[in-house]
């Protein structure tokens, strides 16, 4: 009702005090807009949460840190991957309970659990052990798991097709400027009020924001009071998306190639992504001597890049497939080997520089950067090609891929034998630019954002009639 208000009233004085151009730019605004706002901070806080550690462990065991502990280089490396331990188990469940109850719920419930365990990670941490401490991310991953299958059930129902690459691309940046926002601050809030603050500060902004979404939030176009008919209307007929809840198509889903390939290329992303967020403050401390502070902000400068460079990217792409300047598919392939083949260059020049914070902060910004091609490239390719099962497809996938998750930074911490020798480094970049070569040339040949017949069961089911029929005539 508030945002309903809001809007007729900025409307009526629009209206009254400006030109034609003002009234035209507040129409195209909706509340599919909204549903996006609130989503991007979602992940934002949701991000923010998930690698708060990454910076906060290099606090916790640094020997002149009040509170700090003795953890080995193996200890930690658990730690960092214990999130995904719990993060995989309801990847799969979620995307069917979203395609069931919708996104909204999970979302909230999600964020909201995530805000709670954060505020008390700091006493499982000093009154209790790493393995308590563990326990708690374990928690916070299995919460989170819900996270993506229900954002991307809910852009599949919220986003126009004219509008994806721009609207999608907005949503999943809040990944990115949450982690940019957590590694730049995280080194002066342990710096100056302790590592524990960092938790704290966090999960409070996590609890206003899930009362904010409770309120605000919608599953979808249905099931919003607060949406005009013109604009429910307007998104329904351009996602052709169905009303009826089907049951999620596993068979067909199982024997699909272009699926398999998106499994691939999600998994490969999810192996350069976290050896990166996990080890990167690690390398600046350890080989190149960088301070907490300074580790902080170079640490987040990849990410900031990132997050501003998804602009441009979500306006090209758009900009090429309404021009027909490139398929739907070509486009997202075009966009993912740019994030992939970039990121992976990046890193094999890092691995035979020499050692510097220049060239590791310049390297490390690039391959990061670069790597926002996926939010235009194989992210969306769920919604292309079934967004009746977006969600349970972004389960599937996401569940295999953050398998990924938990064996990258155990692999970096069994490499790391002495993580001061720049040659051990080598070994763990040069290695994930491996993965990102050989997935993305993978997803290149065999991945496709083409409709898929599967996405509507019943005219699957008809067409599959109407072929059987025709071999009994035959």
């Amino acid at each position: 009702m508030l945002w309903k208000l809001t809007t007729r009233v900025t409307r009526t004085a629009v209206h009254q005090c400006c030109g034609w151009r003002a009234r035209a730019a507040l129409a195209a605004l909706g509340v599919r807009h909204l549903q996006v706002l609130l989503i991007f901070f979602g992940l934002l806080l949701a991000y923010a949460m998930r690698v708060n550690m990454s910076m906060a462990i290099v606090a916790m065991t640094d020997p002149h840190s009040k509170h700090a502990f003795n953890w080995s280089t193996q200890t930690q490396s658990i730690i960092l991957s214990s999130f995904f331990w719990g993060y995989i188990v309801l990847q799969v469940p979620a995307g069917v309970m979203a395609n069931r109850i919708g996104g909204k719920s999970l979302l909230a419930a999600a964020v909201g659990i995530n805000s709670l365990l954060v505020l008390i990670i700091p006493y499982c941490a000093l009154h209790g052990s790493w393995k308590l401490l563990c326990a708690c991310r374990v928690l916070q991953g299995l919460t989170q798991g819900v996270v993506f299958p229900s954002v991307h059930n809910m852009l599949g129902k919220w986003v126009p097709v004219a509008e994806k690459s721009r609207l999608g691309t907005f949503a999943y940046a809040g990944s990115s400027l949450g982690t940019a926002l957590q590694l730049m601050f995280s080194g002066f809030i342990a710096e100056y009020w302790g590592w524990p603050m960092i938790f704290h500060s966090v999960g409070v902004l996590g609890v206003v924001w899930t009362g904010f979404y409770v309120c605000l939030g919608s599953s979808s176009p249905q099931d919003s009071k607060v949406i005009s008919e013109e604009e429910r209307e307007y998104i329904v007929r351009s996602l052709g998306v169905s009303d009826k809840k089907y049951d999620t198509p596993w068979t067909s889903l199982l024997r699909s190639v272009p699926f398999v390939a998106l499994i691939v290329v999600h998994c490969g992303y999810n192996w350069g992504f976290w050896t990166l967020m996990t080890e990167m403050p690690s390398y600046m401390k350890k080989v190149l001597g960088v301070d907490i502070k300074s580790n902080g902000m170079l640490s987040a400068l990849p990410y900031l890049a990132m997050y501003l460079l998804s602009f441009p990217f979500g306006v090209m792409v758009d900009y090429s497939i309404r021009n027909n300047w490139l398929s739907l598919s070509a486009a997202r392939k075009v966009s993912n080997s740019i994030g992939y083949y970039g990121a992976a260059t990046a890193l094999i020049v890092l691995c035979y520089v020499p050692p510097s914070i220049t060239a590791a902060a310049t390297l490390f910004t690039i391959a990061v950067a670069l790597n926002v091609g996926h939010l235009t490239g194989f992210l969306l390719v769920h919604i292309d090609m079934a967004p009746n099962f977006a969600g349970a497809m972004m389960g599937i996938t996401n569940f295999l891929a953050n398998i990924i998750s938990i064996v990258a930074p155990l692999v970096a911490g069994a490499i790391l034998k002495d993580d001061t020798d720049q040659n051990e480094w080598r070994v763990v970049f040069c290695l994930s630019a491996v993965v990102y070569f050989v997935t993305n040339t993978i997803f290149i040949i065999y991945g496709t954002s083409e409709r898929q017949r599967w996405n509507d069961p019943d005219e699957e089911l008809l067409g599959y009639r109407a072929v059987k029929n025709e071999k009994i005539k035959s």
